[in-house]
């Protein structure tokens, strides 16, 4: 893990440092800033449409994940009772079953093929209306690619269900392809493995979640918002959200150090 000293100097800014999470957002503008376009970059670089930053760590963002998948199916789908299972590969990040397991779902494993890959015919067999989504890692824990992604995330999506991208190894993809064009609905992103924040080791992290369009409703509040004016807040007026999954808005110094790394390199 990547932890460059410029990261822990602009965290140490006393504009940033010096401020308290009860300020008014009127006097935190800067720091409201720094958040919205943080949630902007992150969503372009994902293939997201919105992107949340409350997640404290990896796994409370996969949480926050299968709770919006919850949400989806509660309050669009109708079939939140009858949508019980939750798909896991075998190769999957090994947190996937405990998460989705908290979210109230049964956990179907799926197997391998020969290839490490996720195999399509056991998918396949797999899915039906019970299937709430799939959760998968790409690549996966063995270090290969599911080469065929666009046809996994096509069955899971004709079956009702959507498709979580669990951001573990997101590194080895960046720049290169992006979850949402392999057709992920929901993708966590690891800042700690990909965006050169500490890897927390029992304290701070940081895992934002992003969501295509139709879920962003459900994202946790409040959502950082721009307002027409130009000035920034903090807006809880979303009555489908999932509620708050972290006291304020996350973990700031860990996102600022996230910021200041993809500031330092660039778009290109």
């Amino acid at each position: 893990k990547y932890n460059p000293l410029v990261n822990e100097e602009a965290a140490s800014l006393n504009g940033f440092a010096g401020l308290h999470p009860n300020q008014d957002p009127k006097t935190a503008q800067g720091a409201l800033e720094m958040l919205w376009e943080l949630e902007q970059w992150l969503a372009e670089i994902s293939g997201m449409d919105a992107v949340t930053l409350q997640p404290a760590a990896g796994a409370q963002g996969e949480y926050t994940g299968v709770m919006v998948i919850r949400q989806y199916h509660r309050c669009v789908s109708s079939e939140c009772e009858q949508r019980t299972e939750m798909l896991i590969p075998d190769s999957a990040h090994g947190t996937n079953p405990a998460s989705a397991a908290m979210a109230g779902y049964d956990v179907v494993v799926l197997p391998s093929s020969d290839e490490g890959l996720v195999d399509i015919d056991a998918l396949k067999d797999a899915v039906g209306p019970s299937t709430a989504g799939l959760m998968l890692t790409n690549p996966n824990t063995i270090g290969v690619f599911e080469k065929d992604i666009e046809e996994i995330t096509s069955v899971v999506h004709d079956s009702g269900g959507l498709v979580y991208y669990d951001g573990a190894n997101f590194n080895a993809i960046l720049g290169v392809v992006r979850p949402g064009d392999m057709g992920f609905d929901v993708v966590h992103m690891n800042l700690h493995k990909t965006f050169s924040t500490p890897h927390g080791g029992g304290g701070p992290g940081a895992g934002p979640v992003g969501v295509r369009s139709d879920l962003v409703d459900f994202l946790p509040v409040p959502r950082v918002i721009k307002n027409p004016d130009g000035s920034f807040d903090l807006d809880y007026d979303h009555p489908r959200s999932i509620g708050k999954v972290h006291g304020f808005y996350g973990n700031f110094g860990v996102l600022l150090k996230a910021y200041a790394y993809i500031y330092a390199l660039g778009g290109e």
